[in-house]
């Protein structure tokens, strides 16, 4: 038998595979392809105070080994996940974690303080990162001080598990998650997407309405190993890596670099049901490296 139960700032996952924002909806369209009930949790889509429709479209793109995407947060808003979505989904055997997002400070603690008295939702996982939207969301994530502003006043509007996702877009990772830790933060979730960009030659325009957008896939992952290493070095909470994982041994690398769990992103559109391949991989190494608790190779690179 082998342990895969891992351990993210006081919550409890049975196995260290979750789903990343933004990739994964609410949970429940991925339900015909996956049993929600083996995941180690899945994070829902970004959610935000009020209703947003997003970026115009065209927001997505495909490129080499990856895609660009600038969706821009699109989301019904919170009250709307209390009332109508939270209801069906509470009961799944996982942890629901909800990614939040706002404009401002006060937009952040207000979401928080909304999904609080929620008995099933145990961990929030907070975007200072995303690079689509014009207000807050990397903006608070490319600073110190804007960093830690935001977890200073998520911690005190949310008691339970709080993970703090940081962007990729700036000088010294390790800067910005030792100021999120000194604020309070249980965990922290890297990488967020690479800004990029690409141009249609024909049209002679970006593919993007937005020009830039976020960079996803296995073009990314070297970056964000490499990333997760130097965070894991620098920080004593627990890193959840994530960042162009599209199998198992992609999964193992993050935790070898130092990551205790990881959240599988982009690889959902191309397979929903590598989730589940990935905890079977995960298994099956460490029966064939003779390892009997996965956390044994959790940063031992």
């Amino acid at each position: 038998m082998v342990n895969l139960g891992v351990n993210i700032g006081g919550l409890e996952l049975k196995n260290p595979v979750l789903t990343a924002s933004g990739t994964f909806g609410y949970g429940e369209e991925f339900a015909d392809f996956i049993d929600l009930n083996r995941l180690g949790g899945f994070v829902i889509k970004g959610t935000t105070i009020n209703h947003r429709e997003g970026n115009p479209y065209p927001r997505m793109a495909e490129t080499p080994s990856g895609m660009l995407n600038a969706v821009g947060l699109q989301n019904k808003g919170v009250d709307y996940f209390i009332e109508n979505i939270y209801p069906r989904i509470k009961d799944i055997d996982s942890h629901v974690i909800v990614n939040v997002s706002g404009a401002t400070i006060d937009d952040y603690v207000a979401v928080c303080e909304k999904l609080s008295p929620l008995d099933k939702i145990n961990a929030i996982e907070v975007n200072i990162s995303c690079p689509n939207v014009k207000q807050g969301g990397m903006a608070f994530g490319t600073t110190c001080k804007g960093a830690a502003q935001v977890t200073k006043a998520v911690r005190n509007a949310f008691p339970k598990t709080v993970i703090i996702k940081l962007s990729p877009n700036v000088t010294d990772i390790t800067e910005i998650a030792r100021a999120v830790e000194a604020e309070g933060a249980d965990s922290v979730s890297l990488i967020n997407t690479l800004l990029g960009m690409a141009i249609d030659v024909e049209r002679q325009r970006p593919y993007l309405s937005t020009i830039t957008g976020g960079l996803s896939g296995p073009a990314v992952r070297p970056v964000a190993v490499r990333m997760v290493w130097q965070v894991a070095k620098a920080v004593k909470i627990p890193v959840i890596g994530l960042g162009g994982i599209m199998n198992g041994r992609d999964a193992i690398e993050f935790m070898l670099a130092g990551a205790r769990a990881v959240q599988v992103g982009t690889a959902n559109f191309v397979d929903p049901s590598v989730t589940m391949k990935i905890i079977d991989y995960m298994e099956d190494y460490c029966q064939r490296h003779g390892i009997k608790d996965i956390n044994d190779i959790v940063g031992i690179i």
